[in-house]
């Protein structure tokens, strides 16, 4: 175990770099990147102003990300050790990024999870090399992916969170099985819950549409903290 306080640190000096491109990668759908002005850049923590201007960026709440990346390193730092501890920073610092963009525009950007797919499967075989475990890893990956992408035909589920799926299901493979149902499982539970509140709260209407990201990304959390 590398421990939740290593975990915490990281996250932490991750944060001004996870608020920035968070901020420049919320932009909807075939519009180009958000750019700063030249004197600076975006996400100067924790205001998430920009460094140059001091303008307000458009992006998540000051200290948002900053405590999601400190809980998310925490977490993970229980669950990793010397092996996985650089599979688990990949895909946790991606996490948070792809889940504050989902949240904000509705849409995980190819741009985020096809490389976050290419060194999930670099850093893998650090986790664990046996062939079975990666063997199954391969399976637990396409076996997510079949399943969003179906999905994605039926309810109100985005490509993104296909594209997104199997490197979660990599990583929840390198547990059993069971990990993989599970974070299927507590992702619809949570997707559910929160739509729930949002409904209830009137911040939500029935026909509005709800980002998948968070939830599939917590759930696969959720399960990996169970399964370590």
């Amino acid at each position: 175990m590398i421990g939740p306080w290593a975990g915490a640190l990281l996250g932490l000096a991750a944060a001004p770099l996870l608020r920035a491109v968070a901020v420049r990668h919320a932009v909807p759908y075939g519009e180009p990147l958000r750019q700063c002005c030249p004197a600076g850049r975006w996400g100067r923590w924790p205001t998430g102003r920009c460094a140059g201007c001091g303008e307000a960026a458009a992006g998540p709440r000051p200290g948002a990300v900053e405590a999601v990346a400190v809980a998310v390193g925490a977490a993970l730092g229980t669950a990793a050790d010397a092996g996985s501890a650089p599979l688990f920073c990949w895909v946790g610092l991606f996490g948070v990024v792809l889940g504050f963009v989902d949240a904000a525009v509705l849409r995980l950007p190819d741009a985020l999870t096809l490389p976050l797919f290419a060194g999930t499967a670099v850093l893998l075989p650090l986790a664990d090399h046996r062939p079975a475990v990666l063997l199954r890893c391969l399976l637990a990956a396409a076996a997510l992916g079949l399943l969003y992408g179906g999905l994605a035909l039926l309810l109100p589920i985005g490509l993104g969170d296909a594209k997104l799926a199997p490197s979660l299901g990599a990583v929840l493979g390198l547990y059993g099985w069971g990990a993989v149902a599970g974070g299927v499982f507590a992702a619809f539970l949570l997707g559910g819950v929160w739509g729930a509140v949002l409904l209830l709260t009137r911040r939500a209407g029935r026909g509005d549409a709800l980002p998948f990201g968070p939830p599939l990304l917590a759930g696969a959390l959720l399960a990996v903290l169970a399964a370590a």
